[in-house]
């Protein structure tokens, strides 16, 4: 008997409404366990953590990716150096003919910027999601990891063709919001909450 109602609470766990969930989510186990709502937490404040300090980086030249006096407030560009070298896959003389314009600039730097709060503060995460599979697949393009070769005849030297750290990033941020990872440690539950994203529940 107590195993019958224990499944019947199991069947019953496992069919919550996405509404209900996204409210108790870090709670529900059919969701996820509380120990895995916080892994998943740890690992969506990281990975936005690391668009966050692309951000910053690029804008006033720390020194580590762009050297300082080159970020983007002393005048620099964001994207100019990076897309005018790609020299992979079919889409080079596009990239090329973006690469330093103002436009690109503020459109990379705000998606940066964007995904990265959005992740940390663990808000709107499905937008964040497919905004930032968009941009990963376009800097996966840029670098074409198909390729063995450049344009010029050097190795690539792409680790694997198909799977590489734009993928996973963009694959862990569809996680995070079907698992309304913005829940635990994050501010999801008060998104939910206000008016706008609950009456448009595409903003979760």
């Amino acid at each position: 008997m107590a195993v019958h109602q224990e499944s019947r609470r199991t069947v019953h766990m496992m069919q919550v409404p996405a509404s209900e969930a996204a409210q108790t989510a870090p709670r529900h186990g059919a969701v996820m366990t509380p120990l895995a709502a916080r892994a998943a937490a740890v690992v969506r404040i990281a990975t936005g953590f690391v668009f966050l300090w692309a951000f910053f980086d690029k804008t006033f030249g720390w020194h580590y990716a762009t050297a300082s006096g080159r970020g983007w407030v002393d005048g620099g560009s964001p994207t100019k150096g990076f897309l005018s070298g790609v020299q992979a896959g079919p889409l080079q003389s596009f990239f090329h003919d973006i690469a330093g314009r103002g436009w690109t600039d503020w459109l990379f730097m705000l998606g940066l910027l964007g995904i990265g709060a959005a992740l940390v503060s663990g808000v709107a995460l499905r937008v964040t999601a497919v905004a930032g599979s968009a941009l990963m697949a376009l800097m996966w393009a840029a670098e074409w990891p198909l390729a063995q070769h450049l344009s010029t005849g050097a190795p690539s030297m792409s680790s694997n063709p198909l799977v590489d750290y734009h993928v996973l990033y963009a694959l862990a941020m569809v996680l995070f919001a079907v698992s309304y990872a913005g829940n635990t440690w994050g501010l999801g539950r008060i998104w939910a909450r206000l008016p706008l994203v609950r009456d448009n529940r595409w903003l979760l």
